[in-house]
């Protein structure tokens, strides 16, 4: 059925999902984030290395590495409805479990649950945002909701100054919090479940209802591009996560002698720069195309900034807002444009196929940055032991700026391909 005649979801419906679904991937991103902040303490309190402060966020990618691409299939054959709740209950249980862990083991539990529930609740979020917008803005309310899940990061790195009781009263306290955000992720799940329920007997989604049979086989028949962005996808969230919600805080806090509620502030506003910046660019998408071209300046700025970082001649407001533009000109064209270079049908497996090598470059990336740390004896009274942490996000971001530029010439590759087969196509 043709997308301009078919009936549609009303806005107060679309807008009432979009709130909820943002308010669960606030609530899921603050969660994530929650172990930076409180890094130090971890270390200080309870005798954490750095090894095993990049194992809490490592093992959260680790199950990914194997379910997410389940999960993806699961949405295709279940439907996101479904995902999006229970994938959301699993992420509270982590967080819960992650809080009142008081010894190492516990606390890798409790992470490793809420990994298992997170990346396939963004998964499913992702395929959900397609069936109510796709065709309608689709760029820009993915965008927006973006810009909720940063907003959730940036209040994880600003909680020590609004919060700075819980942070006074020691790390569990602090990781309390964190599961009070789950609860909120939890309540927009249930509101979207009912929403989409709702519409779904209407008959106003954009995707038809899944089939009954998976087909494992379409993970032999994505496009070239679509390899493109899986590699600049994994390339720079192996970057930017494992920074800035891992050691990004710790860094500043010993290498450049900030405090802790000063270190989350630099930090945080990365994420504050992306709630804002990341539905213009969505929206720029939206009105003028240039998916290709728009990522590859994006990615640029990445390595730039760990240049500047590791030349330690610029002021650290230099690299926070190269990161921050980064950071919200990526993903506000990175995900959209799955969607141009996938059938509607195999959403859910490709986004969970990408999500999948995503997360396995992250529990890698986790792992050897907090061995290269714990290798220089990076620390307040060495900082230099971070440089070889630098230097290897430098040139792993590179890598995503090199797979971006292939992006690019498939993309004008394509594009010269249908202007030559279109006069043909109109001839008699």
């Amino acid at each position: 059925m043709n997308s301009e005649t078919r009936r549609v979801p009303t806005t107060a419906a679309q807008t009432l999902m979009f709130i909820a679904t943002g308010l669960a991937m606030l609530g899921n991103y603050y969660v994530y984030d929650s172990i930076s902040p409180v890094a130090e303490l971890l270390t200080r309190q309870l005798g954490f290395s750095d090894t095993q402060l990049g194992s809490l966020n490592a093992i959260y990618s680790l199950p990914n590495v194997f379910l997410v691409l389940v999960g993806g299939v699961l949405v295709d054959r279940l439907g996101a409805r479904l995902v999006v709740f229970w994938s959301t209950a699993i992420c509270l249980a982590g967080a819960v479990l992650t809080e009142l862990g008081s010894q190492y083991p516990v606390m890798v539990l409790g992470r490793l649950l809420f990994g298992i529930g997170s990346e396939t609740l963004v998964v499913a979020i992702t395929v959900a945002l397609a069936q109510w917008f796709l065709g309608r803005w689709f760029a820009l309310f993915f965008a927006l909701n973006i810009s909720l899940s940063r907003l959730g990061s940036y209040l994880a790195d600003r909680s020590p100054s609004f919060a700075h009781s819980l942070y006074e009263q020691g790390w569990q306290s602090a990781l309390g919090l964190a599961t009070a955000f789950a609860v909120l992720s939890l309540l927009g799940a249930a509101v979207y479940w009912y929403l989409d329920r709702r519409e779904e007997r209407s008959g106003t989604l954009a995707i038809a209802p899944p089939s009954e049979r998976i087909d494992w086989s379409n993970l032999l028949r994505f496009r070239v591009a679509y390899w493109y962005i899986v590699g600049v996808c994994v390339a720079f969230y192996a970057v930017i996560f494992p920074f800035r919600s891992t050691f990004a805080i710790k860094y500043f806090q010993e290498a450049h002698g900030l405090s802790l509620m000063d270190a989350g502030k630099i930090n945080g506003d990365v994420f504050l720069a992306a709630v804002f910046a990341t539905p213009v660019f969505g929206l720029l998408v939206d009105r003028y195309g240039r998916h290709a071209l728009l990522m590859v300046a994006g990615s640029l700025l990445l390595p730039l900034s760990f240049l500047f970082l590791a030349s330690g001649t610029v002021s650290l407001w230099v690299s926070t807002v190269l990161i921050g533009l980064s950071f919200s000109l990526v993903p506000a064209v990175l995900w959209p444009s799955v969607a141009r270079h996938v059938k509607g049908d195999q959403l859910g497996t490709a986004y969970g196929l990408m999500t999948m090598l995503q997360n396995a470059g992250l529990t890698l990336v986790n792992l050897i940055v907090g061995y290269l740390n714990d290798k220089g004896h990076a620390s307040a009274a060495n900082a230099q032991g971070y440089d070889a942490m630098l230097w290897f996000f430098g040139l792993l971001s590179l890598a995503g700026f090199l797979f971006s530029v292939l992006f690019y010439r498939q993309e004008r590759v394509q594009e010269r391909r249908s202007a030559l087969a279109a006069p043909a196509s109109n001839s008699p």
